[in-house]
């Protein structure tokens, strides 16, 4: 049975909010600087942007690495749980793989704060334990396994897509021209043709409807 809240509760719960905006106001501050790529920038730059004070900065963190450490977690899991969602009723793990490969790079142009995150700290995203690398690995092995894909090392071929991704994620910030919808989809197809799916089912899988990201996306992801 749940305890009724008393009045010696609700100041604990009203300073534990607050140490939750602060936390907050700080990571979203620091993956600010992140975007930019602007990474020396000094603690009281970090605080004066979270509008709180420098005290609270190191009730919270105790270095500008950690901050910025945590900043990357909180982008990498934003993005893994938008996926999750986003994929969670599939059945087949190449449709999985090629949904989640597809909505990622669509996200570049709908969330450039976010991927501009990501992208400035590009090498950490292969080996992450959070995000889309550890999603993609499961997704590799459950197809190979299936037999679905024919790799011989799932790690390798998480290195060519993140590998894909990253460079994807490169040219359309730097083209804005190009159609980001149509440039995903060729390379996602061209991942599966890789990966060991027939041209038709490439394409075929690489061309079937997505969820719109325009209901569940507004604002920053993180």
């Amino acid at each position: 049975m749940t305890r009724p809240l008393t009045t010696d509760d609700a100041p604990a719960s009203r300073l534990e909010r607050r140490k939750a905006r602060t936390r907050a106001a700080l990571i979203r501050a620091a993956q600010t600087f992140i975007a930019e790529g602007n990474l020396s920038v000094p603690v009281l730059e970090i605080t004066q942007a979270a509008d709180v004070g420098m005290g609270s900065f190191y009730n919270h963190f105790d270095s500008k690495e950690e901050l910025y450490r945590a900043a990357m977690d909180a982008a990498l899991e934003a993005h893994g749980q938008l996926l999750d969602h986003l994929t969670g009723d599939l059945e087949d793990p190449a449709e999985t793989f090629a949904q989640a490969f597809r909505l990622t790079g669509r996200l570049f142009r709908k969330e450039p704060d976010l991927s501009r995150v990501l992208l400035n700290n590009a090498p950490d995203l292969i080996t992450a334990d959070r995000g889309l690398a550890p999603r993609a690995l499961r997704d590799i092995e459950a197809a190979t396994a299936t037999g679905r894909f024919t790799v011989r090392d799932p790690e390798l071929a998480l290195v060519l897509t993140a590998g894909a991704l990253i460079g994807l994620g490169q040219l359309l910030h730097a083209r804005p021209d190009r159609d980001a919808a149509e440039a995903t989809d060729a390379l996602a197809e061209d991942l599966l043709r890789t990966f060991g799916l027939t041209p038709d089912d490439a394409r075929g899988v690489s061309r079937r409807p997505l969820p719109d990201l325009d209901s569940v996306v507004g604002g920053s992801a993180a």
